[in-house]
């Protein structure tokens, strides 16, 4: 088995929890930037918290690495979080998580991890497995209307900025960096850059009541997801562990299944089967 996979799969549950959050924090009346400015608030004590605790935070080359990551997930929650408004979670989640596939792509060309027979079945089942869960559910693109087509290009912009996040990640791990050092990086630039932006859009900050407990259960999934993510890294193949990782979906699309009352067809289904394949595939590569 993979050189930490089990910590893969921790971040994937802790992912598709968070993606939760997101869409109930939209569904109630969030704006994306109120939004990921609360996320903030608690994310950036949080990993300054964690890190004086285990003795882990530093600066340095990881630490640089944490900032440009900081910068680009920005652009990839904000979007996410404006497409979530308008599409159904069983069908943004699984595009946003895509980015699996493109990190994949750029480990095994920049970083020379191997290809073996296993992990292209798992990368293949993955990619089965998200293309079956959109075409069982309702397309976000399928009409011309404006109000279709926009939250489609920003889940795409979204998917490719995650991608490089993800890739970043190895890189600062690969360069020594613990999860509390790449981490603060992150949020020396996301809390920010959130936190201009918010004030920028409502000249102060106004969030409705309520949104703070959204904030506070997203930053704590999130980090907890990261850190076991980074931890995995600095031990296994990003072109394995950011793909179980990603398959975060297949826990948003249940609960939407579960508590949104969203539709499960025989497309889903069976998407939700080869995910499990594709899980299975990779930790076995």
């Amino acid at each position: 088995m993979t050189d930490g996979i089990s910590l893969a799969l921790g971040a994937t549950v802790c992912y598709g929890l968070a993606d939760w959050v997101y869409k109930r924090a939209a569904a109630g009346g969030v704006a994306a930037h109120q939004f990921l400015l609360l996320q903030a608030f608690f994310f950036a004590p949080g990993i300054l918290l964690y890190g004086l605790v285990t003795g882990t935070l530093a600066l340095g080359v990881p630490f640089a690495w944490g900032m440009t990551a900081g910068a680009l997930i920005f652009i990839a929650l904000y979007n996410f979080a404006r497409s979530l408004a308008s599409g159904a979670v069983s069908v943004v989640a699984p595009i946003f998580r895509l980015s699996f596939a493109i990190t994949a792509a750029l480990a095994l060309w920049l970083l020379d991890e191997p290809l073996t027979r296993w992990k292209l079945a798992g990368l293949a089942a993955a990619l089965v497995s998200v293309w079956l869960l959109l075409a069982g559910g309702p397309s976000l693109a399928k009409s011309g209307a404006p109000q279709l087509r926009v939250p489609l290009l920003r889940v795409l912009l979204a998917t490719l900025a995650m991608a490089v996040v993800s890739l970043i990640y190895k890189l600062a791990a690969l360069a020594g960096g613990s999860p509390a050092t790449v981490l603060a990086g992150q949020a020396s630039t996301f809390f920010p850059l959130a936190a201009l932006f918010a004030l920028h859009r409502e000249r102060g900050f106004h969030p409705p009541p309520g949104a703070w407990r959204y904030g506070a259960a997203a930053a704590l999934l999130l980090l907890t997801g990261l850190i076991m993510l980074i931890m995995g890294l600095a031990r296994g193949e990003a072109s394995v562990l950011v793909p179980v990782a990603q398959m975060s979906f297949v826990v948003t699309s249940v609960l939407g299944f579960i508590f949104l009352r969203e539709p499960l067809t025989l497309a889903k289904a069976l998407g939700l089967a080869f995910a499990v394949a594709a899980l299975a595939c990779l930790a076995g590569s």
